[in-house]
């Protein structure tokens, strides 16, 4: 009997210690997709919400890259879903695009999704979203507002070929004294919603510290496009502080359609980034 009434008090106990575990939340908790990134904007239709997220929570003139979550009325997150998207700006006498990408799933997440976009310029931009869920097709748009980057990331200008060009920084975001990965992406202005990545040409680069006597830097590599369309190099910083990256553009037959070689009578291109750190 003794026996019995210890091996019912045992069950009863781990009954009673199971039930406060799972009081207590010791459920798998759903993962966080987002983490390490801050919202931007969120837009809403009467059916969905659509989260727009980036790594410093605003959105800047130059290279953004951008992820999204579509989310039903109610906040429960959707995890099937295609999307499409357009920016533009309205300047009044004319509306513009902007370069971007198409809108993928983040590999190995649910309901997290990526983008790129490159803002020519700062301002208040519109940005549309069309999206299907379930088979059945919606669309929402709303304003955004796209903030002056601290530095010169990305410069538009006329090659001597009359061709219009765009040509954004992407790397490095985070640039160190050391011989940095870098790499840019070279559109040309196809029309005013159309700009076409440009193929096999040259960015050439040359850094140089103004304020230090305008002294460059060694083993700096110029960059060549590479299979995901971008371009990529090296890029040797010496030392922290302001950095001019010159550049200049050349087509595939080597002629230079825009930007300078540094001399002593030229200190600075015409084109060129600015980096600081």
């Amino acid at each position: 009997m003794k026996f019995l009434k210890y091996a019912l008090l045992f069950a009863a106990a781990t009954i009673m210690f199971s039930c406060s575990d799972d009081d207590n939340g010791n459920e798998p908790q759903p993962i966080d997709e987002t983490e390490g990134l801050l919202l931007t904007k969120t837009f809403e239709n009467q059916n969905h919400k659509i989260a727009i997220y980036t790594e410093s929570g605003k959105l800047t003139d130059g290279y953004n890259k951008v992820y999204l979550q579509l989310k039903n009325s109610d906040g429960s997150l959707i995890t099937n879903s295609n999307f499409s998207w357009m920016p533009m700006m309205d300047m009044g006498t004319m509306q513009h695009g902007a370069p971007h990408s198409d809108i993928q799933k983040v590999s190995g997440k649910q309901s997290l999704y990526e983008g790129w976009i490159v803002f020519q310029m700062a301002g208040s931009w519109d940005l549309s979203f069309e999206y299907s869920v379930g088979g059945s097709s919606y669309e929402m748009s709303n304003a955004i507002e796209v903030q002056q980057a601290a530095k010169r990331r990305v410069t538009t200008f006329v090659g001597s070929d009359d061709e219009k060009y765009i040509v954004a920084l992407v790397e490095p975001s985070d640039p160190k004294v050391a011989v940095n990965d870098m790499t840019a992406a070279i559109f040309k202005m196809g029309s005013m919603h159309d700009f076409p990545i440009v193929n096999n040409y040259k960015l050439k680069i040359d850094p140089r510290m103004p304020g230090m006597g305008n002294h460059g830097s060694p083993n700096n590599v110029d960059l060549t496009q590479t299979s995901d369309g971008f371009y990529h190099g090296k890029l040797s910083l010496t030392m922290t502080g302001y950095w001019i990256i010159n550049l200049m553009l050349e087509n595939q037959n080597g002629e230079i359609l825009k930007g300078e070689e540094i001399t002593e009578s030229n200190p600075q291109s015409s084109i060129f980034f600015e980096i600081e750190f």
